[in-house]
């Protein structure tokens, strides 16, 4: 078939062969090749996966970092205020330790062994309680960055905490029994101490120290 003078501009022209790209819209690729330049828009990660950099929450939301549990938070707060008043006590311990010490050995006091025995004693338990007083800062100021280690520590300092406010109940077993001061101090340091457990066995608190760290 013949299709005019090929020289021709304005004459008909022949089919382009089969396969070769034309004007108009563009071709298919075929299976399995990705297309070839053009624009096109950048895929988008698939949806359900936490953004790279922060593991998924408590809530399971992606992208978003984890938050550290209201009970710890509730607990590190009981810490700092069971180290202040430790600091206080363990402070004026130490004062009345050093004028029962200087009294005694002005000859204030009767037997010189009795008073210094005594003031040994108030120092002892002063040590403790500002030793108690650093320990729960420490676990405090921990909470934020520590590991499981930092629970485990905390558990111990709980189980202790526990233990020395059973102490205060052993004078009712008295004749006179206990002390009204010495029930509700006993009391409230039982309550503290549970709260302060509880926090670090708390699966959500276990979670947060467990937590993978970038």
């Amino acid at each position: 078939m013949s299709f005019g003078d090929p020289n021709n501009p304005y004459g008909q022209q022949p089919p382009a062969p089969q396969g070769q790209p034309g004007y108009g819209y563009p071709q298919q690729a075929p299976q399995g090749v990705p297309p070839q330049g053009g624009y096109a828009y950048p895929q988008q990660p698939p949806m359900g996966y936490p953004n790279q950099g922060y593991p998924a929450g408590p809530g399971g939301y992606p992208g978003m970092p984890m938050q550290m549990p209201g009970v710890l938070k509730t607990a590190r707060v009981l810490l700092f205020i069971i180290a202040g008043l430790q600091l206080i006590v363990g402070a004026f311990a130490l004062l009345g330790a050093a004028f029962l010490s200087s009294a005694d050995s002005a000859g204030g006091l009767g037997s010189s062994s009795s008073g210094q025995m005594a003031a040994g004693l108030i120092a002892v338990i002063a040590l403790i309680a500002i030793g108690f007083a650093v320990w729960a800062i420490v676990l405090g100021v921990k909470f934020a960055k520590g590991g499981n280690a930092t629970r485990i520590t905390t558990i111990v300092y709980s189980v202790l905490f526990l233990l020395s406010s059973l102490a205060n109940f052993t004078n009712m077993s008295g004749s006179n029994g206990g002390t009204p001061a010495g029930v509700l101090g006993g009391i409230i340091g039982l309550a503290i101490g549970v709260v302060i457990l509880i926090a670090a066995v708390n699966k959500d608190s276990v979670a947060w120290f467990n937590r993978p760290r970038y």
